[in-house]
């Protein structure tokens, strides 16, 4: 049987120079879960992996899409899915990365997403709401609607909570409901990194200070001049949305970069409703652990394991 190695855990934790380790280590390559890594152009407000890490490893899903063009979770899914395949065809080992839960579990678990077509005149009717009573007032009428869907779903992500709805609306279902899933034909082992919160929140930070220095806001307005606009999903983003605002004249940077930091701290907590710590299928390492020589030991038990030993991968 072919295998996969997925790395999960929160923004700032050290995932993907964690993740290119192992993919140097064990001849893998590494399939991207972040849901902002897909689009081009925007490269520092997604922390993307640079010209050195990208010529380290092989990466898949980066920079797949424009700012301004539509994806969805069943377009991640399918993608990601090709790119294993291919991946595990050519007898290397796939590296599934990032914090994005939806993006990390529809692959995992193999959900079955709802066919339901977008709705243009019941989203912008919805949007229209938002704007006038504000995105808590929808994130209440999910709360009603499908209570198990709202804790999956970030209480400011417009989009997702006007796409449960949408669903819950053409179905008559919960779209919770309509999750099936069939998980994948082969094994998965899953690392998960960690830390204390109050250091998870400090290297928050110092990424996003860096993130300025790097040229964040020389970055957004790139991307409105190239016709990009604010209102664009993909720019709603934590750092393109506040930064945009700076640009616009509605926030004092000072201001954009104190939300920037408290909007990923927020965001960060929420990626652990996805990524349970009393998950017995998570194999958490911490910052106090030898978390490199633990995941090699790991993940290299789980390659010799019989479900694995079709594939011979050898460590470096």
């Amino acid at each position: 049987m072919k295998c996969l190695v997925a790395v999960i855990g929160p923004t700032a934790v050290g995932k993907s120079q964690f993740a290119l380790r192992l993919a140097q280590d064990f001849d893998g390559e590494i399939v991207n879960a972040d849901s902002r890594q897909v689009y081009r152009y925007m490269d520092i407000g997604t922390a993307k992996p640079g010209h050195i890490e990208l010529s380290l490893g092989q990466h898949h899903l980066i920079d797949i899409i424009n700012p301004d063009e539509s994806f969805s979770l069943a377009i991640y899914q399918k993608l990601a899915n090709d790119a294993i395949e291919n991946i595990q065809q050519r007898h290397k080992l796939p590296l599934l990365v990032g914090g994005s839960g939806l993006y990390i579990w529809s692959v995992i678990e193999g959900w079955k997403i709802p066919p339901v077509a977008p709705d243009a005149k019941f989203r912008h009717s919805l949007e229209t709401r938002a704007k006038e009573e504000g995105s808590s007032a929808l994130y209440q009428e999910l709360q009603k609607a499908d209570p198990v869907a709202a804790t999956k779903i970030m209480p400011t992500n417009l989009r997702r909570i006007i796409r449960a709805l949408e669903i819950c609306r053409a179905t008559g279902q919960p779209v919770s409901q309509l999750w099936q899933k069939q998980p994948p034909p082969y094994p998965v082992l899953i690392i998960g990194l960690t830390m204390h919160r109050d250091n998870l929140y400090r290297s928050i930070d110092c990424r996003v200070d860096e993130m300025i220095k790097q040229g964040l806001i020389e970055e957004v307005k790139d991307l409105m001049t190239k016709g990009y606009s604010l209102d664009l999903p993909s720019m709603s983003g934590i750092g393109y949305k506040q930064i945009g605002k700076f640009l616009q004249g509605k926030l004092d940077l000072t201001t954009a970069i104190q939300q920037m930091k408290n909007e990923t701290h927020r965001f960060a907590r929420h990626q652990y409703a996805w990524f349970h710590l009393n998950d017995a299928r998570i194999h958490w390492l911490d910052e106090y652990d030898a978390i490199q020589k633990k995941a090699t030991s790991l993940v290299a038990a789980f390659l010799s394991s019989p479900s694995c030993e079709q594939v011979n991968y050898e460590v470096h």
